[in-house]
């Protein structure tokens, strides 16, 4: 049984809306299209703690942290965060992967971890763990989107394809993805001619780093960072729940 359900807020048709910034009103193009994760996981997180940070939208970019390219940076970064060591991997490889194809991007792989925590506790949400092959042991599926109270109506775009549902869509994987926008963006990490599969790690981090980064320019900014983010989830609440992450990831890697 899925934990609560939450308020989607991802949209098939791209919206757009201005969200206001620091300093008086800025006019940010933002597109509508994420839904929250299956479950509260921010609420849920396991031992590692996240500060809230009261941060204004477009004001600032989390810490900064690279990736150590000797040494067993993945599992001492994973033991201080409580981020499964196959996740974090995934996020790394996604943010190398991103620097090469837009090196004008600036995404960080603790952006994706806090994205990540926000949607499905890096893909263990539920119980759900992550094989060695990036694999989910079981799909991660949002609520359907049927219309009830506190959830926008999307009626099926893939057949019950990837969500299982032939009436309603409903988001899937471990970055929560609504099935006609994974169609859009989806890549396969690994490169080996296989479909992309939003229940594996590393298929998802790609895909959302693809997704960041073509809706935020640059994430190395403030304005661009809170532009990537909110356009993956409308709500300055959910954008703060990832920045008050990212930064604490950032933070445990760098100590």
């Amino acid at each position: 049984m899925l934990p609560r359900r939450r308020r989607s807020r991802r949209l098939v048709t791209p919206t757009v809306l201005i969200v206001t910034l620091i300093a008086g009103v800025i006019g940010v193009l933002v597109v509508l299209d994420a839904v929250r994760g299956p479950g509260s996981a921010q609420d849920d997180a396991r031992g590692f703690h996240v500060p809230a940070l009261d941060v204004a939208p477009g004001s600032a970019v989390p810490f900064q942290a690279g990736i150590a390219q000797a040494g067993n940076w993945a599992e001492r970064v994973a033991g201080r965060t409580d981020i499964p060591e196959r996740t974090l991997r995934a996020y790394a490889v996604a943010e190398a992967q991103m620097t090469a194809r837009a090196p004008g991007c600036g995404l960080t792989w603790a952006t994706l971890a806090g994205v990540g925590r926000v949607e499905s506790l890096h893909g263990r949400v539920n119980g759900t763990t992550v094989g060695a092959d990036g694999q989910l042991d079981r799909a991660i599926i949002g609520v359907p989107l049927d219309g009830s109270p506190g959830v926008r109506a999307i009626r099926d775009t893939d057949g019950g394809r990837l969500d299982g549902d032939v009436r309603w869509d409903r988001a899937v994987g471990a970055m929560q993805f609504l099935p006609a926008t994974w169609a859009k963006w989806a890549v396969r990490a690994s490169g080996d001619g296989r479909p992309p599969d939003p229940q594996n790690v590393d298929d998802a981090a790609l895909t959302a780093a693809r997704y960041l980064c073509a809706s935020g320019g640059n994430l190395s900014t403030g304005q661009g960072w809170w532009k990537a983010v909110l356009a993956y989830n409308a709500s300055v609440a959910y954008g703060r729940k990832v920045f008050s992450a990212a930064d604490a990831y950032a933070r445990a890697a760098h100590a």
